[in-house]
């Protein structure tokens, strides 16, 4: 019997994209399940009582929570094109940049934002590589692919520029790597909806 496989999602969210992305490269069918901003519904509040959020992976009736737990998971099921490394390492660099945002670019925030893309800088394009993960994407690659789409526009909805291409050469490099691969251009939301949502939520004009 062919496995179930569903994912309730919204749209614009970087962490869905990352389990899209996932799922793009293991060439796995799946039916998407559109979720409502602010009315869940009912069935996605039974498969994550407790945060009510998104992405949801139900794999065979069994649901999955949290998009790393979700690509960890869906790496471990289906083998064909391995996203973890065996040594897998991760960049803690995506709590920093919320923090930018969030806090309207204070100097300090900006300051630690910098630090841990040029932590990225150093490790991505060694020996001429397209990807963290060599010629192939891997995990590094996806999570690190909110850098790639989802923070230019929010620097384009707040003004505030941090990820510029004189100081990020290889990451800048890297991004238009990331966002033109087929298994990631394909699922990327529309550019304007996602700007239109940034400058809602970071009340720019």
């Amino acid at each position: 019997m062919a496995d179930e496989v569903k994912l309730f999602a919204i749209a614009l969210s970087p962490f869905v994209c990352r389990v899209k992305i996932a799922l793009n490269m293991k060439g796995i069918k799946y039916q998407n399940l559109e979720e409502n901003f602010f009315n869940r519904s009912t069935q996605l509040l039974k498969y994550n009582p407790l945060h009510k959020k998104v992405p949801v992976l139900v794999h065979n009736g069994n649901p999955i929570s949290e998009s790393l737990v979700i690509v960890e998971y869906i790496d471990d099921v289906w083998k064909q094109v391995p996203i973890f490394p065996q040594d897998p390492y991760q960049k803690a660099c995506i709590p920093a940049l919320h923090k930018v945002f969030g806090n309207n670019g204070g100097e300090e925030v900006v300051a630690e934002a910098c630090e841990n893309l040029q932590v990225l800088e150093n490790e991505v394009g060694v020996k001429g590589k397209r990807f963290f993960g060599g010629d192939n994407m891997n995990i590094v690659d996806i999570v690190a692919g909110f850098i790639a789409y989802w923070l230019r526009l929010m620097e384009e909805a707040t003004q505030i520029k941090i990820f510029t291409d004189d100081k990020f050469p290889k990451l800048t490099k890297w991004s238009d790597e990331f966002v033109n691969c087929q298994v990631v251009k394909e699922i990327l939301p529309p550019r304007s909806l996602v700007l239109a949502y940034y400058k809602k939520r970071f009340r720019k004009a």
